[in-house]
């Protein structure tokens, strides 16, 4: 095993809040988390933080250890250390910076999903750029927010890919569809053949509905919405809301301008 440095945080270190993490960003997310995300009375979802910069790792800490729903089991502050803390804890959610020194986020992110498929991981950056975007998803992130989210949106943020959904920020996934926009005439696959109701699923996932609100808006129950779902992810040979969001708008199934709009 890689020699770890990092330090595991017992629950009762993770002291009150000392102040807000930043300024705040508007939350428009490809999955939306207004809705929030029961969890068992007893059940705590365990995170690890890993980034270099020790002052904002421990603010991190301090701000999401005293929610009753979230456990922080320990800091890393190289890509490196971050593997071997995950290896050690089993982390639910991993907070996870790009730029770190030894491993980087992204080969950090690659090495524990290829371990621990179960954890998620959570990408906190100051990177908006494609290039970033893509290889943090490409090697299995499920969550791209930019470092002066609100606590607010970090928590959300936190439960709402612990419940295996996907979210993104405003300025990230604006990009990160422009790009596809641009590549989506390139493509010549033949289209998998959808159902009229499949079409409005995978539109509505695009825009970033939940499952409630999809059956809402289509009469149909949330469990018809998941068999939906099941079914799109299956034909298409994707695995999650985001791919599916780069599928519909390379397809021509949703407009970009609609979806900035919402």
């Amino acid at each position: 095993m890689l020699a770890w440095s990092g330090r595991v945080i017992p629950p009762s270190r993770a002291g009150p809040s000392q102040g807000l993490l930043g300024q705040g960003c508007d939350g428009k997310v490809i999955r939306r988390v207004g809705e929030s995300v029961s969890l068992n009375s007893t059940e705590k979802i365990r995170i690890a933080i890993a980034d270099d910069q020790r002052l904002f790792s421990g603010g991190l800490a301090r701000i999401i250890g005293v929610q009753p729903d979230i456990e922080v089991v320990g800091e890393a502050h190289n890509g490196e250390e971050a593997v071997n803390l995950c290896l050690e804890t089993e982390p639910d959610v991993v907070l996870m910076d790009i730029s770190m020194p030894v491993m980087d986020g992204v080969s950090a992110t690659r090495r524990i999903r290829e371990v621990l498929p179960r954890t998620r991981i959570l990408i906190l950056t100051v990177h908006t750029d494609d290039g970033h975007v893509f290889q943090g998803i490409k090697a299995g992130a499920q969550g791209y927010l930019l470092k002066d989210c609100t606590p607010d949106d970090l928590t959300r943020a936190i439960r709402t890919v612990h419940a295996g959904d996907t979210i993104m920020a405003q300025d990230i996934a604006q990009k990160m569809l422009t790009t596809f926009e641009g590549i989506r005439n390139e493509d010549d696959e033949i289209t998998p053949h959808l159902t009229e109701r499949e079409l409005e699923v995978i539109k509505a996932l695009a825009h970033g509905m939940s499952n409630k609100q999809i059956a809402q808006s289509l009469h149909i129950s949330e469990k018809t919405v998941r068999n939906h779902a099941s079914n799109i992810y299956k034909k298409l040979h994707i695995y999650d809301r985001t791919q599916a969001v780069i599928y519909a708008v390379r397809r021509g199934l949703v407009n970009l301008e609609t979806l900035g709009s919402g």
